[in-house]
C-alpha cells in the first residue's frame, strides 16, 4: 500500500529542498519542518484504541495509541525525518540502522543495527530517499529477522523513484509506504531525478 502525502505547503518546502542553491543550514531546517507535516499525516494511519478518562468534571472517552511505537531512522539521511516524529510521539522508542551504499554495486552495506524489544510494537522506518529501494529492503529484512511481521512495519520517505517502489514491493508486498512525491526515474548513478541530491550529505553539511 502506498499513501501519498500532499499539500501546497509541502510542495513549497520541497521546492526549498530541491533547490541546489539552498544552504546546508536551511536544508536541515526545512527537512526538520517537513518532518512535522509528514509525522502528523502518518499518525492518522496508526492503530488506536478507546479508553475512559476522568476530566476535572466528568468521565469521558478518548483514544490512545494501540501499540508502542519504535522510530527507526536509516542513517544518516533518516535523521532528517526524526525530529517531527519525536516531538509528536515523545514516548516512542528509538532504534538505528546504519547503511551506506557501495558505489560500485549500489548495494547497501550494514555498519550499525540497534533495535529495542519489538514484541507487539509498531515500527516506523524513516528513509527520506527511496531510490533503488535496496537500503529500505535491507533495513526491513533486518527488522523482520527479529520476528516482526510486515503489518507492523511502515516505511516513511520524502521522495521515491518508481524503480524503488517496484523493487521494495516485490520483496515486501504488503508493506505500507508513505511518500510525499514519486519522481520520474533514477539516473545512471541511481539518484532520483529530479530529486534533491544526496539528502544525507546536504542534511549533515558534508
Amino acid at each position: 500500500m502506498i499513501t501519498s502525502i500532499q499539500s501546497s505547503f509541502l510542495e513549497y518546502k520541497m521546492t526549498i529542498l530541491r533547490n541546489k542553491k539552498t544552504s546546508n543550514s536551511l536544508f536541515r531546517q526545512t527537512m526538520n519542518e517537513i518532518s512535522y507535516v509528514v509525522a502528523s499525516e502518518v499518525l492518522k494511519y496508526l492503530p488506536y484504541k478507546k479508553i475512559t478518562i476522568q476530566t476535572p468534571l466528568v468521565k469521558t472517552s478518548g483514544k490512545v495509541l494501540a501499540q508502542q511505537i519504535i522510530l527507526v531512522p536509516i542513517l544518516r539521511a533518516g535523521l532528517g525525518l526524526l525530529e517531527g516524529f519525536i516531538k509528536l510521539l515523545p514516548d516512542a522508542e528509538k532504534g538505528h540502522i546504519g547503511l551506506y551504499r557501495d558505489e560500485q554495486t549500489y548495494e547497501p552495506v550494514e555498519y550499525l543495527f540497534k533495535l529495542p524489544k519489538t514484541k507487539n510494537k509498531k515500527i516506523l522506518v524513516l528513509d527520506p530517499m527511496l531510490a533503488t529501494g535496496n537500503s529500505s529492503i535491507a533495513a526491513i529484512n533486518l527488522i523482520k529477522n527479529k520476528g516482526v511481521k510486515t503489518k507492523d512495519i511502515s516505511l516513511v520517505s520524502l521522495l521515491a523513484a518508481p524503480e524503488g517502489l517496484k523493487n521494495i514491493t516485490k520483496y515486501h508486498k504488503h508493506l505500507h509506504i508513505f511518500t510525499c512525491k514519486i519522481d520520474s526515474k533514477l539516473n545512471k548513478d541511481k539518484f532520483i531525478v529530479p530529486g534533491l541530491g544526496d539528502a544525507g550529505d546536504r542534511y549533515m553539511g558534508t
